[in-house]
């Protein structure tokens, strides 16, 4: 076969590897794959090649759904550039990344949710919640111009400045999951 069964997921649909993708080009190349792989339209074949497909067909439908959402791609990107291991949610070393004036900007908001978990006000829950998605929307918007021009080969500087930001989004994500679990606990319990 003509591409390697474990090709990078941008090679392996024949896209160039950067943050922002044309999806219509990925969904036609995920479209060619899921009809030559498909284990349906093999079952006349050998044992070793209906093998063979099924796991292409598996390996395009992950490299779909990854290159398909924007966060999984960048996450994946910067595996690919060696910026994030693979295990994981962050894993090991990459928890350190965070930078410090970032972990000092959340010390207050961390003190915050303390407070809510332990004393929930709802007035107190959504100015807090207000606070991190406007911090939330700042980051994106400071990353956003590298998110749209880099592509493969770009200045190394710029995959850090997006590491970065995806460390601290993932970051803000789970203290917004918390938010959100002690709203619900306490609708409950009202």
């Amino acid at each position: 076969m003509e591409d390697k069964p474990h090709a990078n997921y941008f090679e392996f649909f024949g896209l160039p590897v950067a943050f922002a993708l044309d999806e219509a080009a990925l969904r036609k190349a995920f479209l060619r794959n899921s009809k030559q792989y498909h284990p349906d339209f093999h079952t006349l074949a050998d044992e070793a090649l209906q093998v063979e497909m099924l796991e292409r067909s598996t390996y395009n439908n992950e490299a779909y759904q990854t290159l398909l959402d924007p966060d999984k791609r960048m996450r994946y990107v910067l595996q690919i550039n060696g910026l994030l291991s693979g295990a994981g949610d962050e894993g090991g070393n990459d928890k350190v990344a965070l930078p410090q004036d970032f972990l000092m900007d959340m010390m207050e908001f961390n003190e915050a949710m303390m407070d809510l978990e332990f004393d929930f006000d709802p007035t107190r829950h959504a100015q807090t919640l207000e606070v991190v998605q406007r911090y939330e929307q700042s980051l994106s918007s400071e990353v956003q111009p590298i998110l749209e021009s880099w592509s493969e080969g770009g200045n190394p500087a710029d995959l850090q400045v997006v590491k970065n930001f995806f460390l601290k989004k993932r970051y803000l994500l789970r203290s917004l999951e918390k938010l959100h679990t002690f709203a619900a606990s306490n609708d409950k319990t009202s």
